[in-house]
Formats: structure tokens, sequence, C-alpha cells
């Protein structure tokens, strides 16, 4: 079952206001679910679409880090986190759709990566393919 936010943890994974996202409520930009007691519920996948767009904060160990000159990154939130040895999957969901990424189990604790968490994965390539869908 998806994850239900609150407004307010919604507006804080995005980065923006609470009166913002309560705006996007209204005008129907985002779509919602209602408790029985009328409360708006926002379903994390629902954000995806605005990850892209969400505000870093810049915290002293986001400060510390290096800029990526890379300007193939895909914003998204991690939906599965498995570890196997050395190795860790994690698996993004961006714009609804999922892209997976295999590292090695030591970068992903030393980021501390959890489900839910925003996060860029950053496309290298040489190569990119094109095909009628």
């Amino acid at each position: 079952m998806a994850s239900l936010l609150t407004p307010r943890a919604a507006a804080l994974r995005l980065g923006i206001s609470y009166p913002t996202i309560k705006q996007w409520i209204y005008r129907g930009k985002i779509k919602t679910a209602k408790t029985p007691g009328g409360h708006y519920r926002i379903p994390e996948a629902e954000l995806d679409s605005f990850l892209h767009k969400a505000k870093r904060p810049d915290t002293p160990r986001r400060e510390m880090m290096r800029s990526v000159s890379g300007r193939n990154q895909l914003t998204g939130r991690i939906v599965e986190l498995k570890y196997d040895g050395l190795l860790a999957q994690v698996k993004l969901s961006i714009g609804g759709q999922i892209i997976t990424s295999i590292i090695t189990a030591e970068a992903a604790r030393e980021m501390q990566l959890e489900i839910g968490e925003t996060v860029a994965a950053l496309v290298k390539s040489t190569e990119v393919m094109v095909l009628r869908v």
C-alpha cells in the first residue's frame, strides 16, 4: 500500500511552504485522499513529478559535498533498498518510472540511504538509445 503523507510532511519533502502545498491541493495541482475526518493526505508517489524542482536543504554535510559537472541528473525517491554482501541495490521512483542502480554497500551506508529519501541519479553514458513505444 502506498504511503500517505500529511500536507506539512509533503511540503517539507519538496522544500516548499505549507501554504503553497495547500494551494496546490485546492487547485487540483496535486492529487490527495481524504481521511474520514476530512483531512488531506498525499500519496508519496504523487510527489515524484515535483522532486526535480525541490529545493535542496543547505546543511553542513551537503556543503562539504563536491559539485558535479554532469547534467544528466534525475531526482527521485528511494522505493527499495537491498544490501547483499559488498553491493546495494537502490530502486528509485522518478516521475512514476523505476530506475535501479547497483552501488557498493559501503557507499550506500556512507550516504545513509533510506527508503523514502529524495536522491538524484546521475546518468553517465556515451550513448543514449531511443526506441519507438
